[in-house]
């Protein structure tokens, strides 16, 4: 099962590589990691996806986590109302013959062309994780020639 944990830290060196070391010392790989500092730039915000089976070991992890000095809260978003979202730039071949039908899947998921040089167009979509499957799903049918994501990014909905 797929685990989004929310962990809100001081924005020191080395902080991020301690948090990530407790995921891999228990042989967690991490699926997506985001952060970034909040509106307080001593304070980072990072949202981690993990997939993880065993329960009992995520929760110890997120007891170390809540241990370390740097740590400031630990919030596992998995059971909680949260809003979760992921940013992707998409650099697709793309003709002007296949404007129309491109326009249009674009207006079903919300996304847009942010650049359209030659035969090669730069898209970005921002949607939850499943949109953005089904999106990349048919750019693909386009030519996807390059792909980046930010990871999942969440936040508490009350």
């Amino acid at each position: 099962m797929k685990h989004t944990i929310s962990v809100l830290a001081e924005n020191k060196f080395g902080v991020l590589a301690r948090i990530a070391g407790l995921f891999s010392a228990r042989g967690y790989n991490i699926a997506s990691l985001a952060v970034s500092e909040t509106l307080d730039q001593a304070i980072s915000s990072m949202t981690i996806v993990v997939d993880a089976q065993d329960e009992k070991i995520l929760e110890q992890i997120k007891k170390q986590l809540n241990k370390l000095i740097d740590v400031i809260t630990v919030t596992d978003f998995t059971k909680k109302e949260h809003v979760d979202r992921e940013l992707i730039l998409v650099k697709i071949n793309y003709s002007s013959k296949e404007k129309a039908k491109l326009e249009n899947v674009l207006e079903k998921y919300a996304a847009k062309i942010i650049q359209h040089k030659g035969d090669t167009a730069i898209i970005e979509a921002v949607g939850e994780q499943a949109q953005v499957k089904q999106l990349l799903e048919i750019l693909s049918q386009f030519g996807i020639k390059e792909l980046v994501r930010t990871g999942r990014v969440a936040i508490a909905t009350h």
